[in-house]
């Protein structure tokens, strides 16, 4: 049934084009939204308290299974606060190749999304595989930047989901000089498809929804930030990722078994679009032109411009990971030793989505005292509800409940939403006064 003014209800089986568990419960009385539920029922995975009591290596290899598009993030962040603890300095050839095994899972989850979960919003189809009959050389191009991304993925990690290749202090192999030569034909390749990509996300047709919200990210002194930095904001936040409890707090909230987030006692945004309007200066000369030429201006407080910053990330995913691929020699120790040492400690990067936090306790074995884990998706949460709220109002909440239920969950797939770490939306419920 679809209505504008009557007091009523809408179920919708299911959402495609995110991942989870969970629904969207709006009130509307008068012409205003008077209460918005972004609810996860969802139940808890309890990988925290399943970590406690395994050694390093099960961490880093457990971590990997809480999420199937994004287990290298979870393994450097969690693999970053292990070395903290046990005092382990990786070498150069180690840091780098693990930015390029991170670029990797940037190239691979930014291309599905694109391609495959939001354009499909933005260009008026139901599903990718209809969008696919009418474009089909850009889904094949979305296909083909996710395989790159798999590939150099598998290339370190010895599979591309959940792999298997981190250790503390480095990598149990180095790949070999022909598969990197062989990559980077691959990698170049790829750059070229990725400057088309942004011009294509620029025009496409995104609706205008300027907001105010705050941007949170790391940022790297030199280079834009993937593996390490300290966490900032656009509001003048600047904080070592180990005093991220200082300031940032998670709560539980009656609707939802994934934890909310705020910031000084506010909602804030991780992710592409946050990355980009707090680092747009660490950006190449040559890909800030292009986007001036495009017409599209970051910092940028429309969140549907986080289509475009996933591009211009894919494009810096591919061109780091064939800078630091350059002259490739494949090292004799490609880890060192990480001897046993208790304590404490926090690894803070960037996932796809946004900073992944990671804080463990270990005791005189290395093995897990305590771990705490606070995912991208869940610090968008309150950030989530604001929009649906702020854009739904802009959108006219005079439209019939079809039309309103469709606007959000675009503006929900926006954040490429992973609460699992994701969320698959079982309900929309709609009730009007």
């Amino acid at each position: 049934m679809s209505h504008s003014t009557q007091t009523g209800e809408i179920h919708v089986p299911i959402l495609a084009r995110v991942e989870g568990e969970g629904a969207l419960d709006i009130r509307i009385e008068g012409g205003r939204i008077e209460a918005l539920k972004l609810r996860i029922f969802e139940p808890p995975r309890l990988f925290e308290k399943l970590l406690e009591g395994r050694s390093t290596q099960d961490v880093i290899d457990s971590v990997a299974r809480i999420c199937g598009i994004c287990p290298v993030a979870y393994q450097l962040s969690a693999v970053a606060a292990i070395e903290s603890i046990l005092g382990v300095t990786p070498t150069p050839w180690v840091e780098a190749m693990r930015r390029v095994m991170y670029c990797g899972e940037w190239l691979q989850s930014h291309s599905l999304h694109i391609h495959l979960l939001a354009a499909p919003d933005f260009l008026g189809y139901d599903s990718a595989p209809a969008m696919a009959k009418d474009h089909p050389d850009e889904v094949r191009r979305g296909l083909r930047l996710q395989a790159l991304g798999n590939e150099i993925i598998r290339i370190f990690g010895g599979r591309s989901v959940h792999p298997v290749g981190l250790c503390p202090g480095g990598f149990f192999h180095a790949p070999d000089a022909a598969t990197i030569e062989a990559l980077r034909k691959r990698l170049a390749e790829g750059l070229e498809e990725a400057r088309e990509l942004i011009a294509w996300t620029a025009g496409l047709p995104l609706p205008e929804d300027d907001q105010d919200f705050v941007s949170v990210s790391l940022r790297h002194p030199q280079d834009y930030p993937i593996t390490a930095g300290r966490i900032v904001s656009d509001q003048g936040l600047d904080l070592d990722p180990t005093d991220f409890t200082q300031r940032f707090r998670e709560f539980q909230v009656p609707h939802s078994t994934a934890l909310h987030a705020q910031l000084d006692g506010h909602p804030y945004l991780v992710g592409p679009l946050a990355r980009l309007n707090n680092n747009l200066g660490r950006l190449p000369a040559d890909l800030r032109r292009l986007l001036s030429e495009l017409g599209v201006t970051f910092p940028s407080r429309n969140m549907f411009h986080s289509v475009v910053a996933r591009a211009v990330e894919i494009h810096v995913a591919l061109a780091e990971a064939l800078r630091l691929t350059e002259d490739y020699a494949p090292t004799a120790e490609p880890r060192v030793e990480a001897p046993a040492r208790a304590g404490a400690g926090v690894g803070c990067t960037e996932a796809p989505r946004g900073i992944l936090w990671h804080r463990y306790a270990l005791d005189d074995e290395a093995r897990v005292v305590e771990a705490r884990i606070v995912p991208p998706t869940s610090q968008n949460q309150a950030r989530m509800e604001e929009d649906l709220a702020a854009s739904l109002t802009r959108f006219g909440l005079e439209r019939d409940d079809d039309a309103l239920r469709l606007h959000g969950e675009m503006v929900i797939r926006n954040y490429d939403p992973c609460i699992s770490c994701a969320t698959h939306f079982l309900d929309f419920h709609a009730w009007r006064k």
